[in-house]
């Protein structure tokens, strides 16, 4: 399944590396492609293993703020 989410906190391209890695860590997570200009990162996961509510924690707790588009 692939969602867009979109970000609101990043200040530069580093912020976009930051979240897609730590998306990239979740068990599930095939990939995530976050734009900085866009201020959206599109996430590719198995929903079997990988919830919306938690994708959106993970993205909290990398210090920045979503909302599923």
């Amino acid at each position: 399944m692939k969602k867009k989410f979109k970000i609101t906190g990043m200040h530069c391209s580093s912020c976009a590396l930051t979240i897609d890695m730590d998306l990239e860590d979740l068990p599930g997570v095939k990939s995530s492609s976050t734009s900085y200009a866009k201020q959206v990162t599109e996430v590719e996961f198995d929903s079997d293993k990988v919830t919306d509510d938690l994708i959106l924690q993970t993205i909290k707790k990398s210090g920045y703020t979503a909302q599923a588009l």
